[in-house]
């Protein structure tokens, strides 16, 4: 395969370029949390969040969240490229507040759950996970 001389500059200008230019590997975690938030203050208490404190291996980390009478959860890992794991919505036909599922972290890091109660306060919990082989390509 030979290249021109035109194509091999614009491939070397394609790679400085890349390496000057500073990219967002991680999305901000406060930018998700202001966004679920609407800026409010996030208060604790009044929501749990059971994870693991050792996960062998981050491809399949349960959870649980418990927030007795909540209008919405969300959950983020810190530390992934996209924190944002998900977000639960009740009804007010919900027999529960409650939402388990399994999850996939990158490494070791916060896992964090934010419950907005049906007076428009929040709560936030968060734990720790420990992993020993990362699911996100780590």
């Amino acid at each position: 395969m030979s290249f021109t001389r035109r194509e091999t500059l614009l491939m070397a200008m394609g790679t400085a370029f890349a390496a000057v230019v500073p990219f967002k590997a991680f999305a901000d975690v406060d930018a998700d949390i202001a966004a679920f938030t609407g800026g409010a203050e996030v208060g604790t208490g009044g929501i749990t969040l059971i994870a693991p404190e050792i996960a062998e291996n981050g491809n399949t980390v349960p959870i649980e969240v418990d927030a007795p009478g909540a209008v919405s959860i969300m959950v983020l890992a810190t530390g992934n490229p996209t924190p944002a794991v998900g977000t639960f919505n009740f009804g007010p036909l919900a027999g529960a507040q409650h939402a388990s599922t399994r999850i996939r972290l990158a490494g070791t890091q916060d896992v964090v759950a934010i419950a907005k109660m049906p007076d428009g306060s929040f709560v936030q919990a968060s734990q720790e996970v420990k992993v020993t082989i990362g699911g996100c390509g780590g």
